[in-house]
């Protein structure tokens, strides 16, 4: 009898430990992710300051071209 009352202490030892181990996790995960994005963020206004914004192409000229020249040809 006194083996099982181990057996449960040990497991309940080992959950409580496991379950604070999760928690320190969750915790590490999270601060990650904030810095993951507040990179991502910093990178996208970085970019943005370096990069002018691209000049406008100019529309491209339009010449007329007889159907009949193209048929000489």
């Amino acid at each position: 009898m006194a083996g099982l009352w181990i057996v449960a202490l040990s497991a309940l030892v080992v959950a409580a430990g496991t379950l604070f181990y999760a928690r320190g996790l969750a915790q590490k995960l999270a601060h990650v992710t904030e810095m993951y994005w507040q990179l991502k963020y910093d990178h996208g206004e970085l970019k943005a300051k370096v990069d002018p914004s691209a000049p406008a192409q100019p529309a491209p000229q339009q010449t007329f071209v007889p159907l009949s020249s193209i048929k000489r040809q």
